[in-house]
């Protein structure tokens, strides 16, 4: 089976990077350096550069893109490899991980992040002010890339999309300039960087707003599997009572036996739902109280906690792994209890392999563009619905994929859209409608004519490429 490596033929083809060009060291297949550089989080695969460029600096990957461009290879770009959906299968990598600059300008309630910074290197230093970034569910996931992809975080309906607060860019073009891009500089590339992900340049750089946020009342509430149809059915009625400071979440999955979890949930099916309130805990338990009678519970773990340890609301793994994933922006209406159920039938715990249903309450700020527009979509959407496999035991990936097929085709009428952040690995490339499913009609057309004079050789092309049509990424063309 072809795993997208270049081969030592193709290897031979590609004309040596010019040395002394760049600070940060630059890796050939052959360098026992190599493996762990374009190693992700993302373990099911990985890119297979011919060239991987270890950028320290803008500087870097002007040099990086110029010598891609003169040479006709694709480049691709890596933080964390979180979001790693289509390998490079030769090319040049450019590895960002080393750009971690975090400046944070406390009476301006702004904060400047490298492309490599990871959200929990941008919470820790803006608490120390008493201010919060509009971070992920995680402390690893990569800030840039979240964030030029929208981002929906904890407390996203009450202020928005992460992308909603960028005041500033610098990215390095096709041609190799280093631009640093605002509304008023590059009004058409600052709209569509914000939301339209990374193919019209690499982005080494952002200045974020922050929100005042210290402490928040948050956590879980952990029922039994067999509650989940019950759960999903309160969680319906409940969003349409609660304001837009609390943000809320419901997860339905099966724990994996292993020893590294607690006991009570360690090979359990659960349904859990996940809750941040930007408010005190009395009104967040009171908020709440409707969702306890939901069914019996396993536990809970609401309290008021600092947004430091924000990360505990979900408590994802940290541990790289393989992972498939797919969304659907569903409408104003969840889907009724019947295709509710079936839904859960299929991602349930008779699925060969580790299923992950996700349900995020949407609206609220989420749904108004901020004052400087951007080309985040879905704003329309009231839920945004994710199935995320990962493979177990005799399990494979063609399998989940049927998985996540059948719970596209169960919401497919209440679809609106779909949203660029959930889709992971190659059940990205499977989404119904493509690229163009992540935007209005308005917004595709204006991201593919940008695209289309930016980079009009296609170089950034492993980044949700917004094209006229969603086609596959050839290795030396469009």
């Amino acid at each position: 089976m072809d795993d997208g490596s270049p081969t030592a033929a193709s290897r031979a083809e590609v004309p040596a990077f010019p040395a002394g060009r760049v600070r940060g060291p630059v890796l050939l297949p052959s360098d026992e350096r190599y493996l762990a550089e374009v190693s992700g989080f993302q373990s099911g695969y990985r890119h297979h550069p011919e060239v991987v460029v270890c950028a320290t600096d803008a500087a870097d990957v002007s040099a990086a893109v110029e010598y891609a461009a003169a040479h006709r290879l694709p480049l691709a770009v890596q933080a964390t490899g979180h979001g790693l959906s289509v390998p490079l299968p030769g090319g040049v990598l450019v590895s960002t991980r080393r750009m971690t600059d975090v400046r944070v300008n406390a009476g301006a309630r702004t904060a400047w992040i490298g492309a490599g910074v990871r959200w929990g290197e941008v919470v820790e230093e803006a608490g120390r002010f008493g201010l919060a970034p509009l971070s992920g569910s995680g402390p690893g996931v990569g800030a840039v890339s979240y964030t030029l992809h929208g981002g929906v975080g904890l407390l996203a309906r009450e202020f928005g999309y992460a992308a909603d607060h960028v005041s500033a860019a610098e990215v390095v073009t096709s041609d190799g300039r280093v631009r640093h891009v605002t509304a008023d500089s590059d009004p058409e590339l600052f709209r569509s960087l914000r939301g339209g992900g990374g193919s019209f340049g690499v982005v080494t750089g952002l200045e974020i707003g922050l929100v005042p946020v210290e402490r928040f009342y948050g956590g879980q509430l952990i029922f039994d599997g067999e509650s989940a149809g019950d759960v999903l059915e309160a969680w319906r009625w409940w969003t349409a009572t609660v304001p837009e400071r609390l943000t809320s979440s419901v997860t339905v999955m099966t724990y994996p036996d292993i020893p590294v979890l607690p006991g009570g949930l360690r090979g359990r099916h659960v349904a859990q739902v996940q809750i941040a309130y930007d408010g005190d805990e009395a009104d967040g338990e009171r908020l709440v109280a409707p969702l306890r009678a939901a069914g019996p519970r396993i536990a809970e773990t609401l309290r008021t906690m600092p947004w430091t340890e924000s990360w505990s609301v979900y408590n994802e793994p940290d541990r790289p792994h393989p992972y498939e994933g797919t969304n659907a922006l569903l409408g104003k209406e969840l889907p009724d209890r019947a295709t509710l159920r079936s839904v859960l039938e299929a991602t349930g715990p008779d699925a060969r392999g580790m299923v992950v249903l996700a349900l995020r309450h949407m609206g609220g700020a989420l749904s108004r563009q901020p004052a400087v527009p951007n080309a985040v979509g879905g704003r329309d959407a009231g839920y945004l619905l994710v199935v995320l496999t990962v493979p177990a035991g005799s399990s494979s990936g063609e399998e989940l994929r049927r998985v996540q097929e059948r719970v596209l085709e169960a919401v497919a009428p209440w679809t609106v859209g779909s949203n660029l952040n959930f889709r992971y690995g190659r059940s990205a490339g499977a989404v119904p409608g493509g690229t163009a499913a992540a935007f209005s009609p308005d917004d595709h057309a204006r991201l593919t004519g940008l695209k289309a004079s930016a980079d009009p050789s296609n170089l950034f092309r492993f980044h949700h490429v917004p094209l006229a049509r969603d086609q596959p990424q050839g290795r030396h063309g469009p």
